[in-house]
């Protein structure tokens, strides 16, 4: 399989404070990889860099073999990376459908002009974009709630919501922020089901979870960071046998 992103010795420092330290790992395509650790480890802080919002400090990452660290985020959604966010982000002012229509922006053809003249090429992209807003909807399992308003729809519903607008962008890679965060058990196990139908149709995922049966179930790989560092990488049950992790999760105490 091939390599698709690529962290190279990756660091960011804010104020002389290291968030990030000397990271490096890979993501292959189609894999579901993810990235854990406790709070603070820099996991954020990664996705950000790598969608370009913040700069990374020294370092670099590569895409399908090309540099993309100090690229602005809108170019680095139209080479493929997607993401959601660990505080789920939508417009409520806007209908389900809306919040997932305004994710096709970064592949919109019309330009300003041609869309406030209504031209024919700008209503049928519109059209299309709505069609393919519907398909994403119905993917997610939200084909009935395309006319609500997001701020209506239950909140495990919402990170879905958010997962269709993702997914609009087109991209090759997907960065997931915690969807299982405030999840019940049902909640999580569904969206287990829908991060392999992902994956599935040929999208590769990078995960930051800290349900550690997600991860542990959906991963095909793990990476662990711990205080900016990358302190472990492997299968699941090589991450879970690791002293490092154990310790970095349990404390000293875990050995006492």
């Amino acid at each position: 399989m091939d390599q698709m992103l690529k962290i190279d010795h990756a660091s960011k420092s804010f104020g002389g404070l290291a968030a990030l330290a000397d990271v490096s790992f890979s993501v292959t395509q189609g894999q579901v990889k993810s990235l854990i650790g406790p709070n603070g480890a820099g996991k954020t802080t990664l996705y950000n860099i790598v969608t370009g919002v913040e700069s990374i400090t020294d370092g670099a990452i590569w895409f399908l073999g090309e540099r993309i660290d100090g690229l602005k985020p809108h170019v680095i959604t139209q080479k493929g990376i997607a993401r959601t966010f660990q505080n789920v982000e939508l417009f409520e002012n806007m209908s389900v459908i809306e919040n997932v229509m305004v994710g096709r922006h970064p592949r919109s053809g019309t330009g300003v002009f041609g869309s406030a003249l209504r031209l024919p090429t700008a209503r049928e992209e519109e059209g299309e974009i709505l069609k393919r807003s519907m398909e994403l909807l119905e993917f997610v399992g939200l084909g009935r709630r395309v006319h609500e308003d997001a701020s209506g729809v239950p909140f495990g519903l919402q990170r879905y919501i958010e997962i269709a607008r993702a997914l609009a962008t087109e991209p090759t890679l997907l960065l997931l922020d915690e969807p299982a965060s405030g999840l019940d058990s049902g909640e999580t196990e569904t969206l287990s089901e829908l991060i392999m139908k992902i994956r599935d149709i040929g999208i590769t995922v990078l995960l930051v979870e800290h349900n550690m049966d997600v991860a542990m179930e959906i991963s095909d790989e793990i990476v662990v960071l711990n205080y900016g560092m990358k302190i472990a990488e492997g299968t699941p049950r090589e991450i879970q046998d690791d002293p490092e992790v154990i310790t970095a999760y349990l404390g000293d105490e875990a050995y006492a």
